[in-house]
């Protein structure tokens, strides 16, 4: 079993920063797949990024070249990194890790484990 707990969220202008952390139990977190998520209020929860055991990284196109995301495998931990955050942001973010997958990187329904989220609120 895998929990994650994500912290960092909170409000914040447009134009501003956040990084989001998300810290991991197990002891083999190095080989897991690591996403990030999020969901605005009445819509599907929607892919953001991913970065693989190997630390390839993946990321949607609404968030290229302003989120980035990394791991510490020393600390059990991923981050998002957001920069110039937009009012679109805004949203619940969750992370997700993935133990096994096919591909580079995991499709959504790989994912095994999900934290409870963190709310990130961008204010125009």
């Amino acid at each position: 079993q895998v929990q994650l707990v994500e912290s960092g969220g909170g409000l914040v202008q447009a134009g501003g920063s956040l990084r989001l952390s998300c810290a991991a139990s197990g002891r083999t977190f190095s080989s897991y797949a690591m996403g990030w998520f999020r969901q605005a209020p009445g819509k599907e929860r929607e892919f953001v990024a991913a970065i693989s055991w190997s630390g390839n990284t993946y990321r949607a196109g609404s968030v290229k070249g302003r989120f980035t995301i990394s791991r510490d495998n020393a600390k059990n931990t991923v981050y998002l990194q957001m920069n110039s955050l937009k009012p679109e942001d805004t949203a619940v973010y969750y992370c997700a890790a993935s133990i096994a997958y096919s591909g580079s990187f995991p499709t959504t329904a790989e994912y095994d484990y999900w934290g409870r989220g963190t709310q990130v609120t961008v204010s125009s």
